[in-house]
């Protein structure tokens, strides 16, 4: 029998644990008047993804309103660990706005993302439109720009936690372009950011066939790690995070990538979706992708 020492036990690994705040849905400021039900603007609800040992703590994704961030950092208080990194999964404002004020609250903390992802976030800080478009939607409640932090560039390919290795994995395309997703093999967890939405109408509106194909074939190459438990950025909140959520995600882009081809108009692409799903939650973001769809196929 192998006699476990005091000097062994003294650098085993952490046993972690991983849990998932969901902020609701919330209302946003829009000059785009509705075109139908469900139109009406809403921000899809949005996770935050907290993995912990017995004494650290790595965050991944920010929220973005300082409402929904401050309630975030209140439940991370609740489990009194040392927040020490916050990791950025993709490049989206909604995903890494909330760096400032996490920051504020947890000052050792440090953000950090991709090389690619860190570009996108600072082309968000920096062009007069995409900072503006946030501050437009949610003026007041977002860091103005001389207040926005960025992440700091993480140059490995894993982050240390405890002992425990979590691995970042460059998938590419989700809902946008250069996006990651965080693997826990300890866990059996992966934290997709935005390339698995779980029972939310899903953001299409950077893609075109290709682009979704790719995202399908992604979501192909995740679910080969044959995790246990997987996090999407946006989800239901009551909704558990079963793994099953990759294959509805991949459903639901094939579904979407034949309707669009099919129909003619935003409103005919949204009927036939929303029949399809009528239980998953915002519609907002489904009206907004079917009229990037509609505009993209004018645009040929």
């Amino acid at each position: 029998m192998q006699t476990v020492t005091s000097e062994d036990t003294a650098h085993a690994p952490a046993q972690l644990k991983i849990e998932v705040y969901t902020s609701p849905g919330r209302t946003f400021v829009s000059a785009v008047a509705p075109e139908g039900p469900g139109d009406e603007p809403t921000w899809s609800p949005s996770s935050a993804t907290l993995i912990y040992g017995d004494h650290d703590a790595i965050l991944v994704d920010t929220l973005a309103t300082y409402d929904q961030v401050d309630a975030l950092a209140d439940w991370i208080d609740t489990k009194g660990r040392r927040l020490s990194r916050i990791y950025i999964t993709h490049g989206h404002g909604d995903h890494w706005l909330g760096l400032a004020r996490l920051i504020q609250r947890f000052p050792g903390a440090k953000g950090l993302a991709t090389a690619e992802v860190l570009a996108r976030a600072q082309f968000e800080s920096a062009d007069p439109r995409m900072a503006g478009y946030w501050d437009a939607i949610f003026p007041g409640e977002v860091p103005a720009a001389a207040a926005k932090v960025l992440p700091q560039l993480l140059t490995t390919d894993t982050l240390d936690l405890e002992g425990n290795e979590l691995r970042v994995i460059r998938i590419g395309q989700a809902d946008t372009a250069e996006s990651t997703v965080l693997h826990v093999p300890s866990l059996a967890a992966v934290v997709t950011g935005d390339l698995a939405y779980n029972g939310v109408h899903m953001m299409t509106a950077e893609t075109g066939e290709p682009e979704r194909a790719q995202w399908i074939t992604n979501l192909v190459d995740v679910a080969a790690l044959e995790p246990t438990f997987v996090v999407a950025g946006h989800k239901k909140v009551d909704n558990h995070n079963d793994p099953k959520i990759i294959g509805e995600s991949q459903h639901y882009l094939r579904d979407f990538s034949r309707i669009a081809d099919e129909e003619t108009t935003a409103a005919g692409i949204v009927a036939r979706m929303v029949e399809r799903y009528p239980d998953w939650a915002n519609g907002c973001t489904l009206w907004h992708s079917a009229r990037s769809a509609i505009a993209r196929k004018d645009s040929q």
